[in-house]
């Protein structure tokens, strides 16, 4: 018989790497460009323009049906997309590597929009990946490792692509971010292909129509939708106006730059594996609600902090239990994510449903500034905590959001 342990193995370490392998190119068209184009002297309104190669990540579940509904003639429905838009945005960031921001920066933005189309497609078809390999037990797991894999590459298409830059041209730079590139297209041809459970839709009018009509015919749908858009807003919340809040408590910027993004980042990747084991025994919903309890809490340590003052240890603290309560509340959404697809629509239900944290990050999270000046620290820190509240009496109808799974054939 086949070694199941095993087979899991294989499963979550070729999640692990395609979350690496989807990290890597943000910040390549975002603040690493941004750097590149800074240091070549380009003017401060160009550079802000490009910001709007960021479009296709916002846009993606517009292409979404298109993945659900061809199959590539290699790999099967889901390796195939995968190893195809990889290898396409290897091409694009090295010739991304060829550009020249200063001398032809309309050629350089339309090499960006590509890199960015390509990631935002690779996307698409990892989150579809994960959807159909990953079992019941292993979403929270695999959703921690994908998390955990895409920090890490933001690290290194971050921070580590700035020091390089200090010592190697640019495209050098580039080059080698492009060959890091190469660790997804290889995880696509040796990870295992998920079980087919439901054909693909049959049309492309099907695959744009199905995936939106079968989730809001579900039982509680609304409730999901409000659900997915209220559950990370405490946390939203609490770390829109970081930066700003230590500034005004009298932390120095390479302070709040070591612990933030330093530490930071660290306590956040910690909290997102440890959020994965724990799901393992507590199973998504009573993750849901210790972790979404952790993260709602933890903001009242920025409280303590507001409290009093210039306080270097309440500092690290409070970035390190917010950052890790957060990375606990990360795994088990992720993990709702995933449980709420279905595997014949899952690319475009999950760029959909990923949608939807953009609204509590930009919509929902925009009005902070004036809520932080009107109530003070102390009263705002407070107020991040209560705003969990609506997330909650929602989660009660947890038992109900999850019945659809019943009525499909496979089940």
């Amino acid at each position: 018989s086949r070694d199941m342990k095993g087979l899991w193995s294989r499963r979550l370490a070729a999640v692990l790497f395609l979350g690496f392998s989807s990290g890597i190119p943000l910040a390549l068209t975002s603040s690493t460009l941004q750097a590149w184009m800074k240091s070549e002297n380009v003017d401060l309104g160009t550079i802000s323009l490009f910001a709007l190669v960021g479009l296709p990540y916002a846009l993606k579940f517009l292409w979404a049906p298109f993945i659900d509904r061809f199959v590539p003639p290699f790999l099967g429905r889901r390796r195939g997309w995968l190893i195809t838009t990889q290898l396409l945005l290897v091409l694009a960031v090295v010739a991304m590597s060829m550009s020249a921001p200063s001398q032809h920066p309309f050629a350089t933005a339309l090499i960006a929009l590509l890199v960015s189309f390509f990631s935002a497609s690779q996307d698409i078809v990892a989150d579809a990946y994960r959807t159909d390999v990953l079992t019941q037990d292993e979403w929270g797991p695999g959703s921690a490792l994908f998390t955990a894999g895409y920090r890490i590459a933001m690290l290194v298409s971050g921070a580590v692509a700035l020091i390089l830059s200090d010592h190697l041209p640019w495209s050098t730079v580039y080059l080698i971010m492009a060959a890091t590139l190469l660790i997804g297209a290889l995880t696509s041809l040796l990870a295992p292909e998920p079980a087919v459970l439901a054909p693909p839709p049959r049309t492309l009018r099907e695959a744009v129509v199905e995936p939106f009509k079968e989730f809001f015919t579900r039982q509680g749908s609304a409730e999901i939708v409000a659900f997915i858009t209220l559950y990370k807003l405490d946390a939203v919340m609490t770390l829109a106006l970081t930066t700003a809040f230590m500034m005004e408590m009298g932390f120095s910027r390479t302070d709040i730059g070591a612990v933030t993004k330093g530490f930071g980042l660290v306590a956040t990747i910690g909290g997102t594996l440890a959020g994965g084991a724990l799901m393992v025994r507590l199973g998504l919903q009573r993750s849901l609600w210790l972790f979404g309890f952790a993260q709602a809490f933890s903001g009242l340590s920025f409280m303590a902090l507001a409290m009093l003052g210039h306080h270097y240890p309440m500092m690290v603290t409070a970035i390190a239990v917010e950052n890790f309560c957060s990375g606990m509340g990360n795994s088990a959404y992720a993990a709702f994510l995933l449980s709420q697809c279905n595997s014949r629509f899952s690319a475009t239900q999950y760029a959909l449903l990923s949608s939807l944290m953009a609204i509590t990050r930009v919509v929902l999270g925009s009005p902070t500034g004036f809520l932080a000046k009107g109530l003070g620290w102390p009263g705002y820190f407070a107020l991040c905590t209560v705003v969990s509240i609506p997330a909650f009496i929602l989660l009660l109808r947890f038992p109900k959001w999850n019945l659809w799974r019943t009525q499909l054939p496979s089940a």
